[in-house]
């Protein structure tokens, strides 16, 4: 069985799904997730698409539905005689679950681990007890997991595996973008606050760059969980012309010569696509504080948490002003020796990610403990 809560974790299980399948196919996968996970093949038993939460005030809202998929799932792990339980970020609900399918005997499999390296890292020793094997995205997690002997393996960042070799010529010519204009991307997030926060001062920084570089291009892509008409909203106090596009926000990226995006898993697309970026992010004064009391990072872009200092500038609450994003995106556009610097610090960055492939790998180690898993019952089956 696998479990993905959320819409990244469901894109990033279907892969490991349709590997399994192309490994053993006569493999079954039953599953909590969402389409992508249903077309790659797996039988869901919950649609993970209703109970996706970000921030404590949207998991009040859907507590409901969350503790009634965790019966039901918990329902399922002891009843049925599972081989393997792979669960996939989602830390709170999921190692819960991880604790039920040890007691049932179900070997457990982690796929995208706990933040534990940013806030809570006293988990770290409950997930140890809970889980069999832990497969890690990023480099540094393997420490974390060896130090307390916990069986780690450092898979490779999927997010390797999603981009297509779509040409930059696309999106010129579908938008009439001149060839030597600077292209602009806005990423301001995919969720309602997000886009309500950051998007204003975005704009506001694009009137800004407009005036000192008038032939600056924008474009906004628009996240598949976002309504277009709201968000079109937005662009009526401005003048300047902003192409809204949807579904293409890897396109978009790959025809950008600078993004401003919001902090998030983003920021690494942005950085594995090779360019240059500034990091915006605002959250309510008390949110902030508390989340400075409890995440023990130095960054809060992801992109300069991996490389381990500060490649991309980041404008944090205050800071992520029209005026100061502005500020930033003309450094990068018009100092051409600190743009290639940010530029080949992030090929270092996408190096540091791994190679292409981690479904795969996924899919191998889960066949391994499956297999381990039918020896040791059948061992025991014999002394019996």
């Amino acid at each position: 069985m696998m479990v993905a809560g959320e819409a990244s974790a469901d894109l990033h299980g279907s892969r490991v799904v349709e590997a399994l399948r192309r490994l053993d196919p006569e493999i079954v996968v039953y599953g909590m997730g969402g389409e992508h996970m249903r077309r790659a093949g797996a039988e869901l038993i919950i649609d993970s698409s209703q109970l996706a939460v970000v921030g404590i005030t949207e998991v009040f809202g859907r507590i409901r539905g969350l503790f009634q998929a965790y019966k039901f799932l918990k329902y399922f792990i002891k009843e049925n005689k599972l081989t393997l339980l792979i669960l996939i970020d989602f830390p709170d609900f999921n190692l819960s679950l991880a604790r039920v399918a040890r007691s049932a005997g179900v070997p457990v499999l982690y796929y995208i681990s706990p933040q534990v390296w940013a806030w809570r890292s006293r988990r770290v020793r409950k997930i140890a007890r809970r889980i069999n094997k832990m497969a890690v995205i990023f480099p540094f997690e393997v420490a974390i997991y060896q130090n307390i002997g916990l069986d780690v393996e450092f898979v490779g960042h999927p997010l390797l595996d999603v981009f297509s070799s779509s040409p930059q010529e696309d999106m010129f010519l579908n938008h009439c973008l001149a060839r030597g204009d600077p292209v602009i991307a806005l990423l301001p997030g995919s969720r309602e606050k997000e886009i309500q926060t950051l998007l204003p001062e975005m704009l506001r920084a694009a009137d800004i760059l407009v005036e000192k570089k008038p032939a600056a291009k924008f474009i906004l892509p628009a996240a598949p969980t976002v309504n277009v008409q709201e968000l079109k909203k937005f662009l009526y106090p401005h003048t300047i012309p902003i192409s809204v596009v949807e579904d293409q926000t890897y396109r978009t990226i790959m025809a950008a010569d600078l993004v401003i995006v919001a902090s998030g898993t983003a920021t690494l697309e942005t950085a594995i696509l090779g360019k240059p970026m500034v990091i915006v992010y605002q959250v309510s004064p008390l949110s902030y504080w508390v989340g400075k009391a409890m995440v023990k990072v130095n960054w809060i872009g992801l992109v300069n948490i991996v490389a381990g200092k500060k490649v991309v500038p980041e404008l944090l609450q205050e800071e992520a002003r029209g005026e100061r994003i502005a500020a930033e995106a003309l450094r990068i556009l018009n100092d051409e020796a600190y743009r290639r610097e940010m530029v080949e610090e992030l090929a270092e960055v996408r190096k540091k990610l791994g190679t292409p492939g981690a479904a795969t790998r996924v899919a191998r180690m889960a066949l391994e403990m499956i297999e381990a898993n039918k020896v040791a019952s059948n061992q025991l089956s014999a002394r019996n």
